[in-house]
């Protein structure tokens, strides 16, 4: 990191869903790369102690991409704390995967308000800023994005969406020096698989961890740190990133 540490000087990012996992690498890559890093995410508990542990300056927000209230509250506050926003990283999602027969619908809500709807919320309230500063925005989307398995059902159906979102966005905004970036990580070691309260499905998820080198967080951070510190005139617009011992 020493030859990139200020890559990222005088830029200000934003990361969704921070408290853990993906978020929380990208956020602290950023921060060592010289931004001003903002950081949402429900359990502020957990943003307080990253705050503290981060190489720069860096803000703590509660925030539920899900509500749009909270969201616009989010950017504004980032606004008036750094003046600026270069980054929105949506990382923010809930995996709550299982077959689609017998499913409690409620969970197809949350993960289509937070996965979907909360991407879609967030790039709407930030977009106005990246305009203004020629910026980039990373969807985390997922390998889930491009294939769709049975149990994942609709899991995918919001990666699939937000891969159609992120295409048609990138096409409205790239005239204007904005970049959309899609990483679409792999299995990765995160606390998300913890919440599926499908026991097959939380136990096929258990198995394949430990058949597998998963990714780590920080694997997915680099890749978002290359796409974002690229030259202006390159647009890094998807990046797909698996474990190589995952097949599918």
């Amino acid at each position: 990191m020493s030859n990139t540490n200020q890559t990222m000087s005088g830029k200000v990012a934003l990361v969704t869903g921070a408290s853990s996992g993906i978020g929380e690498a990208v956020a602290l890559a950023l921060s060592a790369a010289g931004a001003r890093v903002a950081v949402g995410a429900r359990r502020v508990d957990r943003l307080d102690v990253l705050a503290q542990s981060a190489p720069g300056e860096m803000l703590a927000l509660r925030l539920d991409v899900s509500d749009q209230s909270s969201v616009r509250a989010a950017v504004a506050a980032t606004i008036e704390r750094f003046g600026r926003l270069d980054v929105l990283v949506n990382n923010a999602g809930l995996m709550l995967t299982g077959l689609i027969d017998g499913a409690d619908t409620a969970e197809w809500e949350r993960m289509v308000g937070t996965n979907l709807l909360g991407t879609m919320y967030m790039t709407h309230a930030a977009l106005p800023h990246l305009l203004e500063s020629k910026g980039a925005l990373v969807q985390l989307s997922s390998t889930s994005g491009r294939v769709a398995n049975a149990g994942g059902g609709v899991y995918a159906a919001t990666k699939f969406g937000v891969n159609a979102f992120s295409e048609s966005l990138r096409q409205e905004v790239t005239a204007h020096g904005v970049r959309v970036v899609v990483v679409e990580p792999g299995f990765t070691a995160t606390e998300l698989t913890d919440h599926i309260s499908d026991p097959a499905s939380r136990a096929m998820a258990t198995q394949l961890a430990t058949r597998m080198r998963t990714l780590r967080p920080d694997d997915v951070a680099a890749a978002v740190l290359y796409a974002v510190t690229q030259p202006a005139h390159v647009s890094v617009n998807e990046i797909l990133i698996r474990p190589t011992d995952q097949t599918q």
